[in-house]
């Protein structure tokens, strides 16, 4: 069995996989990792990690018990894709797993990820699987703080969907700004790719897709576990090797 880990700023995400497919995924904190991985102990073949800050001595230690061979992902790693990026190691580990999972998913036709999360990023792999870049963007919740934060009187509002696209009140008005004005970025950036690449397909994904998936003019594919699915096609790109 092999086990993916995403671990990121408040929450670990994890998932494990069994011949090749996805057999179970959930959330955890990090106290709760190591009850997560004693529940594994001795089913574990191959385990890869992505995270945004170092991993602890003692997340590390609870980790090579569940695992001896593990990973880091980044850039060193052979990609199931050709990394065109101009300072390629510079590529967070989330998006080189989204351009796999993309890559995974739709093979041989341009694919454009778009993960709506902290940020929001736009990921392009083109028909001859070469990674090209994309774009960063402030995220939903990145958004609603800023106008908070950078403001004298602007409130702290909770993501919901907005009331109507004229907003009546302040709180109705930032969300009307925000949400809306993210559908149309997001819109606009796809029909740019679709001048470019009249082919492409776009995948969306990130814990404030749902915002997004219903209200778009553009056709898309959701898929919430498409970074699971691409850290898993990385690692069995590897061979022991390589990892």
């Amino acid at each position: 069995m092999d086990l993916i880990l995403d671990i990121g700023n408040t929450r670990i995400k994890y998932a494990t996989f069994k011949k090749g497919r996805l057999n179970h995924k959930g959330y955890c904190s990090d106290n709760e990792l190591e009850n997560v991985l004693m529940t594994l102990a001795g089913e574990v073949s191959r385990l890869l990690i992505s995270t945004v800050k170092p991993l602890t001595n003692s997340q590390e230690i609870e980790l090579k018990k569940v695992c001896s061979k593990l990973s880091v992902l980044s850039s060193k790693l052979k990609m199931p894709f050709n990394n065109k990026y101009e300072t390629p190691k510079t590529v967070g580990a989330d998006r080189l797993a989204l351009a796999a999972g993309g890559l995974l998913n739709s093979p041989n036709i341009p694919i454009l990820i778009i993960d709506i999360g902290t940020c929001m990023t736009f990921d392009f792999v083109s028909d001859e699987a070469d990674y090209l870049g994309g774009a960063i963007s402030p995220g939903l919740q990145m958004r609603l703080k800023a106008l908070h934060n950078f403001t004298g009187k602007l409130p702290l509002v909770t993501a919901k969907e907005p009331k109507d696209l004229i907003g009546r009140n302040t709180n109705d008005s930032i969300l009307s700004g925000v949400i809306n004005g993210m559908q149309y970025e997001i819109d606009g950036i796809i029909d740019a790719y679709k001048l470019r690449y009249p082919r492409v397909k776009t995948i969306l994904t990130g814990g404030d897709s749902t915002f997004f998936d219903k209200k778009l003019k553009n056709s898309i594919f959701a898929d919430a576990d498409i970074l699971l699915k691409g850290m898993h096609f990385i690692l069995e790109h590897n061979t022991d090797e390589n990892i």
